[in-house]
Parts: structure tokens; C-alpha cells; sequence
């Protein structure tokens, strides 16, 4: 366990999903403090006991989403697309001075295999208009299926990590390191379009090839 892991407390908001759930549990078993947001409490508890259940001891804790992010040293965002803006506008008063990790893809369904970004060029883009510029938005995760995050192993999968302000960014790939990936720094929020984008890529890819869980790597690089 780190002295990072012990002084820094996580949200994960919208955390009951898949992806969500996944994370917590990485960060967790690296020593992190997490806690779970969801839109009630009771369904935020409901997860957290489900992963301490996993995990085979108390350490992950469920709030509802303005409760958690008002919490946590670092906020998570891994809501759909839908509920994107309207969490953002929730949270907004309790994010101020802190790291959000937009981990939200602009999907639009049914066809999720299309690239369809918004109007301000990408989820992270926009998450950093909706709070200001007191918030530090870094884009990451976007591409790692979930299908990876509850292994005991290191991910065979790169995470690139794009947004404001590069002393935020090497927080994040501390996170990405605490959850067994390979991180990259990826440059400023504008390059958080191309990383999203890649998403409806690897969905596309997964349906080609019948699988759940392609993913990227950065090659040339010692």
C-alpha cells in the first residue's frame, strides 16, 4: 500500500455498472478508499457490499452521488452518455478544486459503432464546461472493456489519459498503474476526442471478431 492509496479517498459515480463496479474494485485491492455513487444511496450500498463481498473485507463504502463526490479526494464519472450532463450539474459545487476522471463515451444507441461526438467536441470537453475551470477534467478508461477489470491480473490493455493540466494527468496514471494497466499521457483535453472516438472502434472490432474485449497498446517504445 502506498502513501497515495492511504491519503486518497475515490468516488466512483454512477459506480453500480459494470465498468464502474470494476474500477472500484481495482483501486480498491491497491488500497485506495472507495467509495460507490449512485442516484440513491440504497442502490449505492447495494453495490459496495457486493464488491466487499469480492474482495472478502469492509473497504468500499455507498453514497449517493453528491454525497460521494463531496467525500472524495478524486471523482470517477462512469455514467452513460444520457446522464452525463444532468450528474455533472448534481456535482457541480462539490467538484470544485478537485480531479474528475471522465470516463463517459458520447455513444448514441442503437448505432454505438458510429463515432457521434457532441457539439463540444467530446464528453471531457464538455464535463470541463459544465464545472469550470476551479475542476481538473482528465479523460481515461474509455477504452478497456470491463471484461478485464475483476481478473487478478495485470491488463494486457494501454490506457491513454488526455485533459487539463499535466500535474492532473500523472495523478490519473497513478490510478491507471493501482489498476494493473499501462498508462500514457495523451496530451490536453482537445486529444479526448480521438480517444472516445476509439471506443466505437473497438466495438466495432468486437463485433467482427465475436469478442468482448479488444482494446489498444502503444508499440515503438521502450
Amino acid at each position: 500500500m502506498t502513501r497515495d492509496s492511504i491519503l486518497l479517498t475515490i468516488a466512483v459515480l454512477g459506480g453500480t455498472g459494470k465498468e464502474g463496479k470494476g474500477l472500484a474494485y481495482r483501486w480498491a485491492k491497491a488500497g485506495y478508499r472507495v467509495i460507490i455513487g449512485s442516484r440513491t444511496a440504497e442502490k449505492a450500498e447495494s453495490a459496495a457490499a457486493d464488491l466487499n463481498e469480492i474482495l472478502g473485507y469492509e473497504t468500499v463504502n455507498g453514497m449517493e452521488n453528491g454525497a460521494a463526490a463531496q467525500a472524495a479526494d478524486i471523482l470517477v464519472l462512469t455514467v452513460p452518455y444520457s446522464a452525463h450532463a444532468s450528474t455533472l450539474e448534481m456535482i457541480q459545487d462539490a467538484a470544485q478544486g478537485k480531479i474528475l476522471v471522465d470516463v463517459t463515451v458520447p455513444l448514441v444507441p442503437p448505432k454505438v459503432t458510429k463515432v457521434q461526438m457532441p457539439s463540444a467536441g467530446s464528453a471531457a470537453q464538455e464535463a470541463q464546461s459544465i464545472l469550470g475551470d476551479d475542476v481538473n477534467v482528465v479523460a481515461a478508461f474509455q477504452n478497456i472493456s470491463h471484461e478485464h477489470l475483476f481478473g487478478e491480473n495485470p491488463i494486457n490493455c494501454d490506457v491513454l489519459v488526455t485533459g487539463r493540466g499535466r500535474e492532473a494527468r500523472l495523478e490519473v496514471l497513478k490510478l491507471v498503474e493501482a489498476a494493473g494497466m499501462q498508462g500514457w499521457d495523451a496530451g490536453q483535453i482537445e486529444n479526448s476526442v480521438v480517444v472516445e472516438g476509439l471506443t466505437s472502434l473497438l466495438i466495432y472490432i468486437n463485433k467482427q471478431n465475436g469478442v468482448k474485449s479488444a482494446g489498444i497498446q502503444i508499440t515503438g517504445i521502450k
